[in-house]
């Protein structure tokens, strides 16, 4: 399945790939955390990850897991299901700390829970679980920033797929990627030093949601250096009603 993911975002796309992954951290329990900009990401991602030695598995929204074709190949690679708000998130932290424990290999999550809806496509807010499992599992978070998957694919609608004409423009969308080819920038940042910070001390959760989400951003500024404000690619069906408390200044 990795190798057939490759040859699906090369055939849609340029992939490129700075920065490196720690040998160490390639085979040991760890999480990597991404910001989130589309649809098609979790490809993008998972091709990088593999060309770098790398299999992650993913913790992802009910959204993706939900969608035709896309959400039966992550299902099928061993993503763990979360869906924001409801009661299998406890659920969903208590398998992911247990497994982290004993896993061969690190887990790639989305610490905003969501494809961004912030206009500039910056990352939101965002939530503290990433930070906690962390902590309590008392594991590395390694940050990865990616640029240009929003272009891949549309965002969709909101409320999922329920005909044919909700797959319209999202198969528009992948057609006109196909032909037009953007370029798919990703970037392996650092480990995030969170050494200092434990789970049961107050307020120490949201200081390492902080270090994350200012580290993913900080790698992300180069990506998208000619894009600074908002992105040139405008996808009409994605909600734009969000907000960055990371956004750097001008």
């Amino acid at each position: 399945m990795t190798h057939a993911n490759r040859a699906l975002v090369r055939l849609v796309g340029r992939l490129e790939i700075t920065g490196t992954i720690p040998p160490e951290f390639a085979t040991r329990p760890g999480l990597i955390a991404a910001n989130h900009i589309g649809m098609f990401d979790p490809f993008v991602l998972a091709a990088a990850l593999r060309e770098s030695g790398v299999n992650p598995r993913f913790l992802l929204t009910g959204g993706l897991l939900d969608a035709p074709v896309v959400g039966w190949v992550l299902r099928k690679g061993g993503a763990i299901r979360v869906d924001r708000g409801k009661s299998n998130v406890i659920e969903a932290f208590a398998r992911t700390t247990d497994a982290l424990g004993s896993a061969t290999g690190p887990m790639l999550v989305y610490p905003e829970g969501r494809i961004s809806r912030e206009p500039g496509l910056w990352p939101e807010r965002g939530k503290t679980g990433v930070a906690r499992m962390s902590l309590a599992a008392k594991v590395p978070v390694m940050v990865i920033s990616q640029w240009g998957a929003h272009e891949a694919m549309y965002w969709g609608t909101e409320h999922g797929v329920s005909g044919w004409r909700d797959l319209v423009p999202l198969a528009m969308s992948w057609l006109r990627a196909i032909r037009n080819r953007p370029v798919f920038r990703v970037h392996f940042g650092p480990l995030v030093d969170l050494s200092d910070l434990t789970l049961n001390t107050p307020g120490d959760a949201v200081r390492a949601h902080a270090r994350i989400m200012h580290a993913i951003t900080e790698n992300l500024v180069p990506l998208r250096a000619d894009e600074p404000d908002r992105p040139r690619f405008q996808d009409p069906t994605r909600p734009q009603d969000g907000k960055s408390p990371w956004r750097p200044s001008p």
